[in-house]
């Protein structure tokens, strides 16, 4: 939340006409829908304001001194600010009057925009070099040791010895390592309540400060602080991607259904999936899970597309080579390429597969049978079967020229 947000706009250049207390304002400055003048009761409980339009509660508000302003605020905030209150009286008059039937979202109580609030703002938290990697709890024998030295040195006064005990309580630490890891941690949780936080330059210092030793540090691989499981780090290990690169990985599940395999023990029941994966850029896998609990296999196909992910061909980054054909089963289905600003225009698999891989024009046919399964399989075999033209034309000895590119700089 801005602490320039003041109660007028200081560079507003519109003079107002000059208005009685009490009338009606027609139009507001700030939003660009006016106000509703209708009288209906509209169910919304109405404020009781005093008979010149002003709230009490801003006969209470004190301005801030200009030592104040100039301490806590930068300069061109310090100008906003003194602009504000040189204005306060009109705009508290004619502007800040809570207004009736506003609707739900009005506000039913008077704030001071100008301070933090560390529940409804942004709060301010400790820097992550306060993080300690490293600490822990310390021994029994350490504790001893703490309390034995506190007990040597302890005042004789009854009332020095409890002040310093209570100090010995305050300060002692528990924990070996970063000091600031244990009494000023970084932490989600919100502040209380209680808590006053300060918005000057030196907390903002420190906060680049803070963002500029987190940058110099090294990235983890994997994200130590989380869990990784047996499957996926046997995925990282195989593709050589840490867990950051892999949830950036666009996974879809677009086939699923219920197999049956009989045998002398009588049905035995699983659940198939099949996993679409690629990095939207170059990048394709189809992959096939099939276990009795469902949640297992989605998670074994979803591996597996990420696992046999390959290269495929694309003309311009956004569509393929020609014409291409697949087969697989009774599915049959052509691929086209198609001019920039196309789009996709086929099957919710195809289209899917399409934006794994980062192709944005092409369209599609599916002739006979259109098996969900054999679809998706049949449009990977006709994406993998694409023909290189610079393939081509080292086979024949020719030299390859795209008039396309050459005359038309591409993109036609």
């Amino acid at each position: 939340m801005s602490v320039a947000r003041t109660m007028r706009c200081v560079f507003c250049t519109f003079k107002q006409a000059t208005r009685r207390p009490g009338v009606s304002i027609s139009r507001r400055i700030h939003a660009s829908s006016a106000v509703r003048q209708s009288n209906k009761d509209d169910g919304l409980p109405d404020d009781d304001l005093p008979d010149d339009g002003l709230p009490d509660e801003l006969n209470n508000i004190k301005p801030l001194t200009k030592q104040q302003i100039r301490e806590n605020y930068t300069p061109a905030q310090a100008t906003a600010i003194e602009a504000t209150q040189a204005n306060l009286k009109f705009d508290a008059q004619y502007q800040a009057t809570t207004r009736k039937n506003v609707g739900p979202w009005k506000m039913y109580y008077l704030e001071n925009l100008t301070e933090v609030d560390p529940v409804l703002d942004k709060p301010v938290r400790a820097p992550w070099t306060n993080l300690d990697d490293n600490s822990r709890l310390k021994t029994e024998d350490e504790l001893d040791e703490d309390i034995l030295g506190f007990m040597e040195n302890m005042p004789e006064n009854e009332n020095a010895a409890a002040d310093a005990f209570q100090n010995f309580l305050d300060t002692n630490r528990i924990t070996v390592g970063k000091e600031s890891a244990e009494f000023a941690p970084r932490s989600a949780l919100a502040p209380d309540t209680t808590q006053v936080y300060k918005n000057d330059s030196t907390q903002k210092a420190k906060s680049e400060e803070s963002s500029m030793a987190m940058s110099d540090e090294p990235e983890v691989e994997g994200m130590s602080g989380d869990v990784v499981s047996p499957g996926l780090l046997r995925v990282m290990q195989m593709t050589g991607m840490s867990q950051t690169e892999l949830a950036r990985l666009r996974v879809k599940s677009v086939v699923s259904h219920r197999v049956v395999n009989q045998t002398r023990l009588g049905k035995i029941q699983k659940q198939y999936w099949l996993s679409i994966a690629g990095n939207q850029n170059g990048l394709l896998g189809i992959g096939e899970g099939k276990s009795e609990e469902a949640a297992e296999a989605l998670v074994q196909s979803q591996y597996r597309a990420i696992r046999n992910m390959v290269p495929v061909m694309r003309y311009e980054a956004r569509t393929i080579f020609g014409t291409v054909k697949g087969k697989e089963g009774a599915t049959e289905l052509e691929l086209y390429a198609r001019a920039p600003g196309f789009g996709l225009r086929c099957s919710h698999l195809i289209w899917e597969m399409c934006r794994c891989a980062g192709i944005t024009d092409l369209s599609a046919r599916v002739t006979r049978a259109r098996n969900p399964m054999n679809t998706v399989k049949a449009a990977f075999q006709a994406m993998m079967s694409q023909k290189d033209p610079e393939d081509i034309a080292r086979g024949r000895g020719k030299k390859l020229v795209d008039v396309r590119k050459v005359y038309y700089a591409g993109n036609i």
